[in-house]
Order: C-alpha cells, then sequence, then structure tokens
C-alpha cells in the first residue's frame, strides 16, 4: 500500500512538471517567449532612452544625442554594419530587424536594431545597427521566481491531495488490518467506518461478504458436528445389534461375514471421530494452553506406533525446553505425522527436534517414495489422497495431515512437507517463539 501512494505522488508531481513545460509552449507558442518578455522588461530603461529620447531628435543631432546616452548609461551603445549584425542575430528574428524592430538576444544580454531604413539619420545610417551590450538582463533570477512561483502551485495542489490521500490512506489501512484477521481466522473481524469516509462504501461491501462467509463457515461447521454426533447413535446400534447376531449365528460363512460388517462400522465409528476433531479444531480460537515439555511427549508420541517400523530412528535431546500449548493437541500432530510415515516407509522412519533460528523444529522423516513437489501442499486439504495411496489397504481416511496441520497453526506455527535425506517425504512442525518457554 505504501508502494500505491508512493506512485500516487510520483504521478501528481509528473504530472504538475508536465503541464509547467506545455504551459510555457503554449504561453511562447501565443504571446512570445516569456523569457524574451522578463528580457525587455529588464532592459526597459535603455529601450527607452533609444526610442524616446534618441530616436525623438533631429536629423543632425542623433549622433549626439546617442554619444550623450553612451556617456550616462551602464549599458555599451555602438554602430556596427548591417552584415555583422545579421550574422549574430538568430535566423528567426532576422524579419523583425530588417523591419526596424528592436531584437533582443538576452543570452549575452544585448540587443540590435537598424538606425534606419531609409538613410536619413545620417548618410549611410540605412546601412549600419545600433548594438547596445551589457544590459541589466538576469535571467536566472527571472527563472528562479518562475520556479518558486510553480513550486507554490504545486504546493497548492499537493496540500489538499495529501489530505484527501490521507483519508484514503486510513481507510485502505483499517481494510488491511480487517482482511488480515479475517484470514487469520478471527471471523467476526468488521471494518468499522464512519459513514463519512471515503471508503466507507467498500467497507460496508467487505463486511457484508464476511457476513455471509461467516454465516456459510458457520453452517458448514454446525452440520459437521451436528452430523457427526448424530452418525454416533445409530452406529452404535448396528455394532450392538452385530454383537448380538454374531452371538447366535451358527454359521461360519456368516459370522466371517459378520466380522466384515462389524470392520466396516469401526472405520466409519473412526471416521466420524476424526470429523468431530476436525470439527473442534475449526471452531476453536485458541489451544487450551498449559506448560509442558517437548521431550517426554514426542517420546509418548513414538512408544504409540503400533507395530513399530522396523527401523525407528529417534534424535531427541534433553534441551528442547517446554512448550506453552495444548499437549494434547500438539501429541495429535506429531502422532499422525508418524503414522502416516509408517505406513509410506520401506524400512526406516525418524524422529527429531531440533532449535533453529529461535524456532523449534520437530522433523518426521521416512524412506519411502517421497510426495511430488505439486502435491505438497494438496495433501492438507481433507480427504485428498494421493494416487499411490488410494488402496484402502493403507488405512486413514486423509484427515490426518489435515488435522495435524490444523492442531499446529492454532498454535501460531507451521507444518511444510520437503524432501528427506532418506528419500522420502520429511514432515517439518515449526513453533514461533511465543509458544515456547526454556
Amino acid at each position: 500500500m505504501n508502494r500505491l501512494f508512493f506512485r500516487f505522488f510520483i504521478l501528481v508531481m509528473l504530472s504538475i512538471t508536465a503541464a509547467t513545460f506545455v504551459v510555457y509552449f503554449v504561453f511562447a507558442r501565443l504571446f512570445g517567449d516569456p523569457l524574451e518578455d522578463i528580457a525587455r522588461r529588464q532592459a526597459s530603461a535603455q529601450i527607452f532612452l533609444l526610442e524616446q529620447y534618441v530616436d525623438q531628435a533631429p536629423a543632425d543631432e542623433w549622433l549626439g544625442r546617442l554619444n550623450k546616452v553612451r556617456e550616462v548609461s551602464t549599458a555599451h551603445f555602438d554602430l556596427v554594419p548591417l552584415d555583422q549584425a545579421r550574422s549574430a542575430l538568430p535566423r528567426a528574428t532576422l524579419a523583425a530587424f530588417e523591419r526596424g524592430e528592436i531584437v533582443l538576444d538576452p543570452a549575452r544580454k544585448r540587443f540590435f536594431r537598424r538606425v534606419d531604413l531609409l538613410g536619413d539619420r545620417y548618410i549611410g545610417s540605412n546601412e549600419e545597427a545600433i548594438r547596445a551590450s551589457s544590459l541589466p538582463i538576469d535571467l536566472n533570477q527571472a527563472l528562479l521566481m518562475e520556479v518558486v512561483r510553480y513550486v507554490v502551485v504545486a504546493l497548492a495542489l499537493l496540500v489538499p491531495i495529501a489530505l484527501w490521500s490521507r483519508a484514503h490512506w486510513q481507510g485502505l489501512q483499517m481494510l488491511a488490518r480487517t482482511a488480515d484477521e479475517f484470514g487469520a481466522g478471527k471471523l467476526s473481524a468488521r471494518a468499522q467506518m464512519k459513514p463519512s469516509d471515503a471508503a466507507y462504501p467498500l467497507a460496508e461491501r467487505i463486511n457484508a461478504m464476511a457476513e455471509r462467509i461467516q454465516g456459510l463457515l458457520e453452517s458448514q461447521k454446525n452440520l459437521l458436528h451436528s452430523v457427526s454426533h448424530e452418525l454416533r447413535t445409530p452406529i452404535a446400534r448396528l455394532q450392538f445389534a452385530l454383537q448380538i447376531l454374531e452371538d447366535q449365528a451358527g454359521d461360519p460363512a456368516l459370522s466371517k461375514r459378520i466380522a466384515a460388517m462389524d470392520g466396516d462400522l469401526a472405520e466409519l465409528n473412526e471416521l466420524v471421530n476424526e470429523l468431530l476433531s476436525m470439527s473442534k479444531l475449526d471452531n476453536a480460537s485458541e489451544p487450551q494452553r498449559a506448560l509442558f515439555e517437548v521431550e517426554p511427549v514426542l517420546r509418548e508420541c513414538l512408544d504409540t506406533l503400533h507395530p513399530r517400523p522396523a527401523s525407528l530412528h529417534a534424535e531427541l535431546g534433553t534441551r528442547l525446553g517446554s512448550v506453552d500449548g495444548d499437549r494434547r493437541l500438539l501429541a495429535r500432530a506429531v502422532g499422525n505425522l508418524l503414522r502416516n510415515a509408517q505406513k509410506y516407509a520401506a524400512h526406516t522412519v525418524a524422529l527429531s527436534a531440533r532449535h533453529h533460528e529461535g524456532l523449534l523444529e520437530i522433523l518426521v522423516d521416512d524412506d519411502g517414495p517421497g510426495i511430488p513437489e505439486a502435491e505438497r501442499e494438496r495433501i492438507f486439504e481433507p480427504f485428498y489422497r494421493l494416487d499411490r495411496s488410494r488402496d484402502r489397504a493403507t488405512g486413514g481416511f486423509g484427515l490426518g495431515l489435515s488435522i495435524a496441520r490444523k492442531a499446529v497453526r492454532l498454535h501460531g506455527g507451521e507444518l511444510k512437507v520437503e524432501t528427506s535425506p532418506l528419500g522420502g517425504a520429511r514432515f517439518v512442525i515449526t513453533l514461533p517463539d511465543g509458544v515456547l518457554s526454556t
């Protein structure tokens, strides 16, 4: 957002600069060069002496008056041949010079004018020109005045623009904070603005959108939670009925079929439990915090693996410190990652933990087939399963990784997947400083 208003400021300044040049060239085109007009005003005393004193003299007194002006004026008046004067003037001013007009050369602080056109002043006067040099012309001061004038205009424009931009800036900053809070899971976040604020219409639309999103998410969570709870009762009844049926069945084939049905019900019951866990995590804004040691929790997660992998490695130091968080949730996240690694590992599963750049990192590695880079974000989506894991023999419902990420993010941490040094996948839990306690 800083970039937005900085670009706007640069655009305004460039527009003012461009307008300055446009005004200059338009005025020069319509009314003549403004700098020449300034120079003519500055040399007006010398021009007045020539036109109103020297030129008003009779023909036999003209040279005498010119000599008197030479004596009293700070400028130098000389008579030069026409060819010399013509060669010193720009081509664009020659026509005016030939008509007998005063032609200024502001850069060299001088002007030229023919003595006369017919030779009335003295013999050969029509072949000579008056050159006045060392005129009191100071264009630098004139340019400085012009610059100051345009700076004042620019400031007069920029002050209201700055006030207008500040109001928009504050409104957009509030909307940005509201969007960040809403995106971080605070669904009740709303932009609080006055109807007179410039961004109020946009804030109203964002608030209305947030209301709809919050309503949809809450409806979805409530539906998921209610359905999951309602499913438990018929599942329990079916399990009870199957147990009675199995006790009374004498046919081995029927008993086998009943056992299969009982397994399906157990799987369905496990799915309902997972969905309830997801629903609780979605509805939770903060974990139930308590201080606990990291190293014992990780070892307990290793002990829960059944059956144990052929090769299970643990690199856990005794100086991992404590975590201020929900012990059960973090244990659930690590346990899910370990069981996921156990499913797809060829032989080896490894669990390690370390402090890195002020953060606690918990690493779970396996030597399985790994996860393609393009799939590394999608595997955290609920019910998403890679092609190679669609076989139901691997177990699970595609919810374990999603639950693990939600549990970690609830603590302000992050869960990501990388390539493991063992050749398979590496899952990395990162917990920030605010959660750690030493």
